[in-house]
């Protein structure tokens, strides 16, 4: 089997998805990969209710961004996270939509070969009753998922 060629990796600025990030730029560097940086994030426009709802879906355990500003400014800096643990070559998207939706659109997109996730939500209760990011995006993923350990 050969190295992975593109990681792309899920933030939403928090310090456990930036975790995730670090680790996803090691390995990137390690392996020559090039390190996709998404985040995805709600329009300013959407309706109050939406972004609650949303938010319920998603729970304590994750962060939705709304605007496209705030999601450019996460994937800048986690960029910059990313190259400082050894990432060589780095692309940022925001991409509008819910999590797990836009990291597999992504992967498409990228034709990536690993999705890395963080951990955040999969020890809930309601991560296990309703699903969480990292535990629908490995479910769903036509690719190799690397679930990293960002949580205590």
């Amino acid at each position: 089997m050969s190295a992975y060629r593109t990681v792309v990796v899920g933030t939403d600025g928090s310090e456990s998805s930036l975790r995730a990030v670090s680790r996803a730029g090691a390995l990137a560097g390690a392996c020559g990969a090039r390190l996709v940086i998404a985040c995805a994030y709600l329009p300013t426009e959407t309706d109050d209710r939406e972004v609650q709802r949303v938010q319920d879906v998603l729970g304590d355990e994750a962060y939705q961004v709304v605007g496209s500003s705030p999601a450019e400014e996460t994937v800048r800096s986690a960029g910059e996270r990313a190259a400082a643990a050894g990432a060589r070559q780095v692309v940022t998207v925001a991409v509008v939509g819910s999590p797990v939706e836009a990291l597999l659109d992504v992967v498409r997109r990228e034709q990536a070969d690993l999705l890395v996730v963080g951990n955040r939500g999969l020890n809930s209760i309601k991560g296990r009753l309703l699903g969480s990011v990292p535990a629908d995006a490995t479910r769903r993923s036509d690719v190799d998922v690397l679930v990293v350990h960002t949580t205590g």
